[in-house]
Order: C-alpha cells, then structure tokens, then sequence
C-alpha cells in the first residue's frame, strides 16, 4: 500500500534526527539527507502535479513541515523553503514548469526582495545583484532572486550553476540552514522563467488560489512549532531520567517542572490547532489574509514560549552542547525574526483589525 508523505517523513525523522549534531556543526543539511528528502518528493510538494509536482493542500504542508520541524530545526527550515518555493512553478509556463521538474534533484529556494536588477534584453532580462539569507542555497538547482525591472518588482529563476554563493551565515541558530549570500552578475533569464506574484499564476489549481505570501510564510510556523514540540519531549525524557541530587526524586516531582510541561504542551497544541484552522478556512481578501498572517505570527510566538518554558525549567543542565534543548532553544528564536513573522506584520494585521487599512501597505499580507 502507498504511503502517505506525512508517513514517509516519519519515517525519516530518527534518521534526520540522529543528524541534527552534524547539521549544525556542518553549517548544512548532508547531501546524503537531501538526496533522500528529493526522492521523497519534499522539494517539489507545492508544484504543479501536471507538470510533475504533488501539488499537496496547504494544510497538509503544516503538517509536513511541523514534523521536519520536530525531526530537526535546521533540516525541517531547508526542506520547507524547498518544498513552499516549489510554489513558484505554478507562476511559470506549463513547459518551463516541467523542464525543471524534470531533474530528480529538483530544489528551488531562493529570496522574493527584490534586491537585484534585472535590464530587458531579446527574450529576457540580464539580471545582476546579491540575496541574503539564501536558505538551502548549497543545494538548490535554482534559486529565484527578486528583481526590479524598468517596469517593476519581478522574481527571476537563475540556473544555481551560474550564480556565486558567499560564505555568510555564521549564526546563534538555525546554523544548519546555510543561508548564505548569493550573487548575480550580468546572468541572462529567459522571459519565461520570470513572474510577478501580483499577477494570477498560470496554474488554476486551489493550492494556487490561496495566499501566495501565506503560502510561503505558513511553513515558518510550522516548523517552529515542530522545534517546541521536540524540546517539550526531550525535555520531558531529561525530567523523567535526571534525579535531585538532594532528594534522590525525579525533575519530573517538581510542581514547578510539571506546569512548565503543561503550559507549553498548551502553548504548541493551540499554535497548532489556531494555524490549521486558519489555513483550512482562508480566504483572498485584506481580511481573510490578515487573520491567516496572524494565526502564522501566532504559532511562530507560541512555538517560542514553550521552548522558553522548558529551557529554563530545566536548568544549568540545558547550556552544555550535550543537552538538545540548548539548539531547540537558539533555532526557534532565530525563527522568530524572520520578516514575515516580524511585528510590522502583526502591525498591518492590527490595523486591518481595526478597519484602518489603509493607513498601512496591507501589500505585505
């Protein structure tokens, strides 16, 4: 019987799980663990299934990206910015989309400011510039940059091949994502392999119809609360295995301990269950896509304070390298500051809220 790809990351998880030391140390996700997400199918879980995407509901990509999240923060974070940028393609000519997804090493990441240039020649642009904060970057086939075009903010597929990467991410958490810098210089882009997500997408799909900057911004939660669950169990194991040395009782006796627990299981349930809601029930207008930022800011936040409630319930104990609660705690705080999870978004939503609108770019919903 087929499996589910919710089983199959499952079952990877011990795998990515027992890597995670590796990761980090490393900077980067082992090849040998990407190969495995690629067969998987991780990186191409948002595009198009006509063209050789799964095509996979939104709401089964919070439950996907969670589990990753909890397999391991940094590998969870590169597989989700692979598999939410695959979105991409549904913007693209239905060719270009399956010339891409033809190689099975598909992965496309990238950076949506449009922080290069991109100058119209015959059948394209000469695209030039530099993109920070390019997750997966060492193991992408394409990246997708934003450009600014004579007529306006684009985002343009570069061939990884012809791009350089600078070795710029040396960081608190999240250290095994590699997002690093990466440049352009004077790099011809075919026409066909440009879009603008202000225009509709060329696939009419439902996954395609949603948000797309939700789209995109749905996974940083998610893997975020997959980060807090896993702290919540290694924490419990260490409260369950380590005794007082004063009294000789488990951690887990303290009164103190026990609410820590319980106020972050709550913490991560509800972020869970408040997300999924909002991704099931989302809709395309200011206020439909305000309450779906909100729920994504919310999981982000929550998914911080349970760590926080267990790292510091367990003491001197979570500082050493030895204790994964320490990464847990530096990878979900990394996560916090992403922009799209930043309080300028929780501003905009407040002001639709209020029904003042127009006083904010509600572009950035």
């Amino acid at each position: 019987m087929p499996t589910s790809p919710i089983d199959d990351i499952r079952a990877l998880s011990p795998a990515i799980r027992t890597m995670a030391p590796l990761t980090e140390q490393d900077r980067g996700v082992p090849p040998a663990l990407i190969e495995q997400l690629a067969e998987l199918g991780v990186f191409r879980l948002a595009a198009p299934r006509d063209c050789g995407g799964l095509e996979t509901e939104p709401a089964t990509l919070v439950e996907i990206f969670e589990e990753l999240g909890r397999a391991d923060g940094s590998t969870g974070w590169c597989a989700m910015i692979g598999a939410a940028t695959s979105m991409a393609l549904g913007h693209l000519p239905r060719n270009t989309a399956t010339d891409l997804l033809r190689d099975p090493r598909f992965l496309i990441a990238g950076v949506a400011a449009p922080l290069g240039r991109a100058t119209p020649v015959d059948g394209g642009y000469r695209v030039s510039g530099r993109w920070s904060f390019a997750s997966a970057c060492h193991h992408a086939t394409w990246l997708v940059g934003g450009v600014v075009t004579p007529a306006g903010a684009r985002l343009a597929v570069l061939d990884a091949a012809e791009v350089s990467i600078h070795d710029t991410w040396d960081v608190a958490g999240l250290r095994g994502t590699g997002s690093h810098d990466f440049s352009a210089d004077d790099v011809f882009v075919p026409a066909e392999r440009t879009f603008s997500l202000a225009e509709p997408p060329q696939q009419t799909g439902p996954l395609y119809a949603f948000p797309a900057l939700s789209l995109l911004a749905l996974g940083i939660g998610a893997v975020a609360l997959g980060i807090a669950r896993a702290a919540i169990e290694d924490f419990s194991e260490h409260a369950r295995a380590k005794r007082s040395p004063l009294t000789g009782e488990p951690v887990a006796a303290k009164p103190g301990v026990r609410v820590a627990v319980a106020e972050a299981t709550a913490l991560h349930g509800s972020g869970l269950a408040y997300l999924l809601s909002s991704v099931r029930t989302a809709r395309t207008d200011t206020a439909g896509r305000a309450a779906l930022r909100l729920a994504i800011c919310t999981a982000t936040r929550n998914a911080a304070r349970a760590v926080d409630l267990v790292y510091n319930a367990a003491g001197g104990t979570a500082v050493y390298d030895s204790s994964p609660l320490q990464r847990h705690f530096r990878d979900v705080h990394v996560a916090t500051q992403h922009a799209m999870v930043s309080g300028d978004v929780t501003e905009t939503v407040g002001a639709v809220l209020l029904g003042l609108g127009d006083t904010v770019p509600t572009a950035r919903l």
